[in-house]
C-alpha cells in the first residue's frame, strides 16, 4: 500500500504589512509644527508678548528642562 506525501505549506511572506499612508497623515503633523514655530519666532503677533526675542528665550527654556 503507498504512502501519501504530503505537501509543504508556503512559506509566510517577510515582507511585513503593506499599508500606504494617507497624504495627511504627514501633512498634518508638519502644518501643525510649522504654524507652532512661526508663533514661536513671531511673538509679537501673541498677545502677551514680551520684549525678550523669541530664540533666546526658547534655548533659555531647553538649558532650563535639560539641567533639571
Amino acid at each position: 500500500m503507498p504512502a501519501r506525501t504530503h505537501t509543504r505549506p508556503r512559506p509566510a511572506t517577510t515582507g511585513g504589512v503593506d499599508m500606504r499612508l494617507p497624504w495627511w497623515a504627514l501633512a498634518l503633523p508638519v502644518l501643525a509644527f510649522v504654524s507652532l514655530l512661526v508663533l514661536l519666532l513671531n511673538p509679537s503677533d501673541a498677545q502677551a508678548a514680551t520684549g525678550q526675542p523669541a530664540v533666546a528665550q526658547f534655548i533659555e527654556r531647553a538649558q532650563h528642562l535639560l539641567t533639571r
